[in-house]
């Protein structure tokens, strides 16, 4: 069973490609369960769109969430329109996707991140447009991370994000420069860890002092 697991997902690797691969990546890493649903249902549009063939087979939608819970290792825990399960698409024949011919305007996010980010643009409810792009630049923001290694601003995701969406979708970053919006959680932690030691390196530094001070030699009165 492992091994016709694994085949599956090598040949859901070819169908997909590797960019929505690591957006499956990037879905298991987020915290929180809503987020992780918002973000699986947009992968799974963005799916629907790489395999348009597959809208013609009988419970498409369906079958897209069982190929996005085989990418996932059954490790998928969203909340899903569909009881999700991996021996649901073990007797599915996978369909050829034409590959893409236009050149990404970003190498770093590709055609996929592309396509989402037109997802993201017809969505006309403001809270759930608002918790689009935030999921989006937090993608955007990891993907740009993976590719450049190095570090990178909110502002210049926002920024890159307008590009992509010609200016239809844009957000109010709170703090500028030092805006933490698109911050991923294991940042967040780095971030405690580091605030956690520095009172500790505070207090050894202050009883270094006091050690010092007692072996001051004490002169004598003239």
């Amino acid at each position: 069973m492992v091994a016709s697991s694994t085949f599956k997902q090598e040949l859901l690797l070819r169908e997909y490609g590797i960019n929505v691969h690591n957006l499956v990546k990037y879905i298991l890493t987020l915290d929180d369960r809503a987020h992780r649903t918002r973000a699986a249902q947009l992968l799974v549009n963005l799916m629907a769109r790489l395999n348009p063939s597959i809208g013609s087979v009988q419970d498409a939608q369906q079958k897209l969430w069982n190929h996005l819970f085989v990418m996932a290792d059954g490790q998928l825990d969203v909340d899903a329109p569909f009881e999700l399960s991996a021996m649901e698409y073990l007797n599915d024949k996978p369909q050829r996707v034409e590959i893409p011919t236009k050149v990404p305007k970003f190498k770093h996010y590709g055609k996929n991140v592309e396509a989402l980010v037109q997802k993201v643009s017809e969505i006309e409810n403001e809270d759930e447009r608002r918790a689009g792009i935030i999921a989006l630049g937090k993608l955007m923001k990891a993907l740009y991370k993976a590719y450049n290694k190095d570090t990178v601003s909110d502002e210049v995701i926002l920024s890159e994000m307008k590009i992509l969406s010609q200016g239809k979708l844009n957000i109010e970053l709170t703090g500028g420069e030092t805006s933490t919006l698109f911050d991923v959680s294991p940042g967040i932690q780095q971030q405690k860890t580091y605030s956690q030691k520095e009172p500790q390196q505070q207090q050894h530094k202050h009883k270094k002092h006091g050690q010092h001070q007692q072996h001051r030699p004490k002169h004598k009165n003239q």
